[in-house]
């Protein structure tokens, strides 16, 4: 394995790989690598030839009271653990060189940027789609690999990607859950022993607006009014920016149950005390 720190230097590996007739697949990341991560690795050993991944803690994606700074990096365990999983090339660039002195581009995706996430956490998707794309023209792979725990961000990059016409085939991987069903995150070792017990509730409000679908209920809007009372009633829970039913695909806003959709999409963002966390569930109609 190979870790390389330059962009010319992994321009010059991609362009070699590819005229040998390699397919490559690329994991993007921001490192401190966990399940979710290395399934969506052996995904991409499964389908190609070379396997690429990125580790960059994007400073555009975050806003000014957020948590760059004390977000988790391990550089050698990452590459211990990208090693054992046979990732061929870590691409590990720093801000100066992915951003240089005077960037002033930044990639907007209208409409899908400003919901859910994006009304909570203004920029981020901004940030998001711009270094999805400089990383993409770094590394030009034939798939590229997302976990569906980042709905929002999987539609988003989909979206891009069909929009300007890039070569590159997004391939969504599952979403990697703990024992109880919290979805794996990095930010997950964030929680205190008392917030990582609760968190499970978040899981447990997507289960059971799935079983009140599944039951019979179509008005969303009486679900998501349970769910909300039932995350305010648990005293881990400092706020909750939202819960709400979205079209899988475009992700419209759904505020009824009919099955001219084949499926829901339960989608929430909850704070944990000072935790941000997300996660989301597909209901079939």
């Amino acid at each position: 394995m190979e870790i390389i720190k330059k962009i010319n230097d992994c321009k010059l590996i991609i362009n070699r790989l590819r005229e040998k007739g390699y397919k490559i697949g690329f994991v993007p990341t921001m490192g401190f690598l966990h399940e979710g991560h290395i399934n969506l690795i052996r995904m991409a050993k499964k389908d190609c030839d070379k396997v690429f991944i990125s580790i960059f803690v994007n400073p555009t994606q975050f806003g000014p009271d957020e948590d760059f700074k004390k977000y988790p990096r391990d550089i050698k365990r990452d590459s211990a653990l990208a090693e054992k999983e046979g990732v061929d090339y870590i691409f590990y660039p720093t801000v100066q060189e992915m951003y240089g002195s005077d960037h002033k581009t930044m990639v907007e995706v209208k409409e899908l940027g400003k919901i859910m996430c994006g009304q909570h956490r203004p920029g981020h998707f901004e940030g998001v789609t711009t270094i999805v794309l400089k990383l993409f023209n770094i590394i030009d792979a034939h798939k590229a690999y997302f976990g569906q725990k980042d709905y929002q961000q999987m539609i988003i990059i989909k979206k891009m990607a069909a929009d300007l016409n890039l070569d590159i085939e997004i391939v969504s991987g599952p979403t990697i859950r703990e024992r109880d069903g919290l979805a794996i995150s990095s930010r997950n070792r964030y929680l205190s022993a008392e917030e990582r017990r609760n968190a499970a509730i978040l899981y447990e409000c997507l289960n059971l607006a799935e079983d009140m679908v599944k039951n019979g209920e179509k008005e969303l809007g009486k679900i998501k009014k349970i769910i909300l009372g039932k995350l305010e009633d648990n005293r881990f829970v400092k706020s909750v920016d939202y819960f709400e039913f979205r079209d899988p695909r475009t992700l419209e806003e759904i505020k009824r149950a009919d099955k001219k959709y084949k499926g829901i999409l339960a989608a929430a963002a909850v704070w944990f005390g000072k935790t941000r966390l997300i996660d989301n569930k597909i209901i079939k109609v």
